[in-house]
């Protein structure tokens, strides 16, 4: 499976990504090895989105990180 997650971070702000193995990738963020938030910990998984095929995961990862995806998931009140 392919996965689009998203985590809460320290400082209430949202991170989105994209992995094929959830588990390892969450606790390599709360271990401080992604750059993006080790500043930001802990972090804490909010929601996940599973797919068959790792193309679709990375455009609805592209999608989530747009304006319109954005707006989506506050819609469905997914993040605030």
């Amino acid at each position: 499976m392919n996965y689009v997650y998203i985590l809460m971070c320290s400082d209430n702000k949202t991170y989105i990504g994209c992995t094929d193995d959830l588990k390892e990738r969450i606790d390599r963020h709360n271990k401080g090895s992604v750059p993006a938030t080790k500043d930001r910990l802990p972090v804490k998984l909010i929601s996940y989105f599973a797919f068959l095929n790792k193309y679709t995961a990375f455009n609805f990862e592209k999608y989530l990180k747009s304006g319109s995806g954005r707006a989506f998931l506050k819609k469905h009140d997914i993040i605030i």
